[in-house]
């Protein structure tokens, strides 16, 4: 890492090769990749996110489930570290071309000149209104994460969309017992998916919760709906849609899906060149492991196209053989920090 004064002489600028603007499972995963592949790599963490409210890590071989999201990522984040890359705590709000075609991103407390961008931001689950139980005891936003620990419970799926009754019939799956709660709004499933849940053993319970229960572990153990009904559940999920943190993306001129994610080919270039995409912000389902996955291939994408060796055929011919001086390709910080890894 150097320093520049990349776009305003009067503010000086850390400079990298590679700056992941989110510190999430994707943002990190991207991070280790380009740092291990010998860039100059900077993580810029505005901290919580979706991962880090886990209160149990599913579906990610090798973790154990009683891993909290906040450990899961705390370990990651040392990992990053450890092999020398950089791991900043702020929030981007400005990222803009330098005049060099690289990018100059601004934060409260932080000034960074980079080569590439990954944005990584994730998206935050809209949360119906209360009474509502805690967030991973009873209130869940993801069926693939969740749906095997209501696997014979009785289990709710709140909402009025199309994604409502599909999961409250996928669920189906799992267990017997599955109520769609529209909370007093009206149904926005079309007639065919009306059908649909007509033809399924789901109840649909349009009267809107009055108070919950919790028992001593503080998981959910009932609502009680405005018309005086109590109903047991172990818990289920929300399904109100998404807000995605696609704001910088924009900003950079990316362009969007038409669900609001960002577009990407498959190795996580968007459509605007030297930016990437990876995790929750783009397309796909919303995983730990998939996250991982489209980070670590954006990372292997973006040294490709980072590398210095090998030299191309036109580069020789210009420049003459590469001399033993030139060699290794990697900066002298990243160096110290492999050695100090090895005699670790």
């Amino acid at each position: 890492m150097s320093t520049t004064e990349g776009v305003d002489p009067e503010v000086e600028a850390d400079e990298y090769e590679v700056a992941v603007v989110g510190g999430g499972p994707a943002g990190l995963s991207a991070a280790l990749y380009t740092t291990r592949l010998s860039h100059d790599t900077v993580v810029i963490d505005r901290g919580g996110g979706r991962a880090a409210m886990m209160l149990d890590t599913h579906n990610v071989i090798g973790v154990p489930e009683e891993i909290s999201g906040n450990e899961f990522l705390q370990t990651a984040t040392e990992q990053v570290e450890s092999y020398g890359g950089d791991v900043v705590r702020d929030l981007i709000d400005e990222i803009a071309r330098t005049d060099d075609g690289r990018f100059h991103l601004s934060g409260n407390d932080t000034e960074i000149v980079a080569d590439r961008v990954v944005l990584g931001m994730g998206f935050s689950d809209e949360r119906p209104e209360p009474p509502l139980p805690r967030t991973g005891k009873g209130l869940h936003y993801c069926l693939h994460c969740d749906a095997y620990m209501f696997i014979d419970e009785s289990v709710y799926v709140m909402g009025t969309g199309e994604a409502t009754a599909h999961v409250a019939m996928i669920m189906l799956n799992f267990t017997d017992e599955v109520d769609i709660l529209t909370r007093g709004d009206e149904i926005e499933w079309s007639e065919e998916t009306q059908r649909l849940v007509e033809g399924h053993p789901v109840d649909v319970i349009h009267e809107d919760i009055e108070s919950l229960s919790k028992g001593e572990d503080g998981w959910l153990e009932s609502f009680t709906f405005e018309d005086g009904t109590t109903r047991e559940y172990r818990g289920g999920f929300a399904m109100y849609g998404s807000d995605y943190n696609t704001g910088l993306a924009t900003d950079l001129g990316c362009e969007l899906n038409d669900d609001g994610t960002v577009v990407v080919d498959d190795h996580g270039a968007t459509t605007v060149d030297g930016v990437y995409a990876v995790g929750d912000i783009t397309q796909g389902h919303n995983q730990v492991p998939v996250a991982m996955g489209k980070g670590a291939r954006a990372g292997l994408a973006i040294h490709k196209e980072l590398r210095t060796f090998p030299k191309s055929l036109a580069e020789l011919e210009a420049e003459g053989p590469v001399a033993e001086t030139e060699v290794p390709g990697v900066s002298p910080e990243l160096r110290e920090a492999a050695a100090t890894f090895a005699d670790d």
